[in-house]
């Protein structure tokens, strides 16, 4: 079994979604059809190397549980569908967002998640992260006080994840806020504040806050 492989290979335990340890920083989502959501993904590709992020996808928003999807699970607020595909395997940063993300699976793969709570003058220890796989066709909440990052993949062929959030979420900022509270300093994108290793240099770059704590780690499969 893929989940018994993760454990071996790697350092750290490897839960599946459906673990207790899960509920603080989600839920499994059900009564929704994602099947359409699913095959539309199928016109999407992995890139040979990194990831690829799009916000909003106008042929994945225009599916007709889209609709269902704003209503019961954002109480009619707007939202934006889109996908991460890539070939991740590190979690040297991590993000979050004021409202859940939906991330439905459409292969397997990883998820390192942690709270935000734990945060600490701008600066998160990796070490309070956990691990968890998503098993294809899965889809999950996670919480506005989870932190997360890109999928980690779980084969060579890389992973692909439909990510829904409230519309706006991880596209360009006009301008950085004029704030006096240290939060800010994290914030990198509309809705999206960012801690990144030292080391990862292209977040970095792009002005993260280098304040996640210890190894530089990386998963294997």
């Amino acid at each position: 079994m893929t989940l018994e492989r993760l454990n071996q290979v790697n350092k750290v335990p490897v839960l599946p979604v459906t673990d207790p340890a899960f509920a603080p920083y989600g839920r499994i989502v059900s009564g929704y059809d994602f099947s359409g959501l699913m095959d539309k993904m199928a016109a999407t590709s992995v890139p040979e190397s990194g990831n690829v992020y799009v916000a909003s996808v106008p042929e994945l928003e225009q599916d007709p549980e889209a609709e269902k999807l704003c209503q019961g699970l954002y109480g009619g607020m707007p939202i934006q569908i889109g996908y991460c595909n890539g070939r991740n395997s590190t979690y040297n940063g991590f993000e979050y967002h004021k409202g859940s993300e939906i991330n439905v699976a459409v292969t397997d793969f990883m998820l390192v998640l942690g709270h935000s709570w734990l945060i600490k003058d701008n600066c998160y220890r990796v070490e309070d992260a956990q691990v968890f796989f998503v098993e294809k066709g899965a889809a999950i909440e996670m919480y506005q006080t989870t932190l997360h990052l890109s999928p980690c993949k779980v084969s060579d062929g890389g992973f692909k994840d439909i990510v829904i959030l409230p519309r706006g979420t991880n596209t360009p900022l006009e301008a950085r806020p004029a704030s006096g509270d240290p939060e800010s300093r994290l914030l990198l994108q509309k809705n999206k504040w960012v801690i990144a290793h030292p080391e990862r240099e292209p977040l970095i770059r792009q002005g993260a806050f280098p304040g996640l704590l210890g190894e530089n780690r990386e998963l294997f499969y």
